[in-house]
């Protein structure tokens, strides 16, 4: 690269970084955050924050797994999803095994992008390794369903890290909101059934989004080999026709960033979690304060069974099963409240609340 191009592609960077500069609008990129847990059998949102497993026939492990030397290793990435295929899809029609990110509307809106011209670009870039060697594809849809963009990420040799990159321009038909619902779904796929391909698919293009029609039909290659893993790291999306180095966000940052989507408030045993009030004597409420403001308020899902949490006043310790009600929700609280299985406080009185067995949870969803 010339001195001129070289000072050409920086001003292009800079000109389309995103608010704070920070230019990749994908959270939790580099797979660094796993709230939830490093493995699962389940699909959805059940490992690496932001990333939701969707898949039909068989069963596909997902999981956090680590890098320690090569790369993209060297390049800081230390942290990558994985998705096992543990058991065969059967069926090469209906099946798949897909993966995605949403991507928050406002965030496309605001990010500098001009969507709507065909002379302005996003690009897309990522590291994938399959156990496999076989053609893979991705798609971009916008908002829910409305216009897909499907590339290739060519054929990859078996085992080896390769770097895929895509640079995507805008299009007439392509609108978002400046609000919180869901702008882009960004798809990587190991495997879609042909119910959901065809040979004609267009790559490469934006196209009125078809069902029938998401990629180009696929090898199930992939889908049929019992133990197939597929990788991913240093996803990154950013304005501009260059693909840039990823930009790596410390633990912290990139963590607050997910809790807008998901908080696991505790999870364990003798865990102190917050500090509630008697309202009678065994009649226990809390409010559960938000580490950031979360994109809507939040669904609230706990861990249930004989005695899960406790909560101490004056040296007594009064146990529980489970929350009771939700008494109100909004983007940065909870308030809760229970009735405990002894009868230890005093009206007015404070207590301190943990969790009890190993299997006790407090998690608060406000997924796209």
């Amino acid at each position: 690269m010339t001195k001129a191009a070289e000072l050409a592609k920086m001003g292009e960077v800079l000109t389309n970084s995103q608010i704070g500069g920070r230019r990749n609008i994908i959270i939790n990129g580099a797979m660094q955050v796993a709230q939830r847990g490093t493995s699962s059998t389940s699909g959805g949102m059940s490992t690496v924050d932001r990333t939701k497993l969707s898949y039909s026939g068989g069963t596909v492990t997902q999981s956090q797994e680590s890098l320690s030397s090569g790369t993209p290793y060297t390049q800081g990435f230390h942290k990558f999803y994985r998705a096992t295929n543990t058991s065969v899809a059967t069926d090469t029609a209906s099946h798949y095994r897909v993966f995605r990110q949403n991507i928050e509307d406002q965030n496309v809106a605001v990010s500098g992008w001009d969507y709507e011209s065909t002379s302005s670009f996003i690009t897309v870039s990522f590291w994938v390794r399959s156990s496999v060697s076989q053609e893979f594809y991705a798609h971009i849809n916008q908002g829910v369903d409305a216009y897909n963009f499907a590339f290739s990420t060519g054929t990859l040799s078996a085992n080896t890290w390769t770097k895929v990159t895509k640079t995507i321009s805008g299009n007439s038909n392509l609108s978002f909101s400046n609000d919180n619902s869901a702008g882009i779904e960004f798809n990587i796929v190991p495997f879609w059934g042909t119910n959901f391909t065809t040979s004609s698919t267009a790559t490469d293009t934006w196209y009125a989004w078809d069902g029938a029609s998401r990629v180009p039909d696929m090898t199930s290659t992939w889908a049929t080999t019992s133990g197939a893993t597929f990788d991913i790291t240093g996803l990154q999306m950013e304005v501009g026709s260059q693909a840039t180095p990823f930009e790596h966000r410390s633990f912290g940052e990139e963590l607050a960033l997910c809790q807008r989507y998901f908080y696991q408030a505790v999870s364990g045993t003798a865990k102190a979690f917050g500090m509630g009030t008697y309202y009678a004597t065994s009649l226990i409420t809390m409010v559960l304060d938000f580490p950031t403001t979360m994109r809507a308020a939040p669904s609230v899902a706990v861990g249930t069974g004989s005695n899960y949490y406790v909560s101490y006043n004056n040296g007594q310790g009064d146990t529980f099963d489970t929350w009771d009600n939700i008494q109100r929700s909004g983007v940065n609280y909870v308030a809760m409240d229970v009735t405990g299985d002894g009868a230890n406080g005093t009206a007015g009185d404070g207590c301190a609340l943990a969790t009890y067995n190993a299997n006790a949870f407090i998690n608060v969803d406000a997924e796209l």
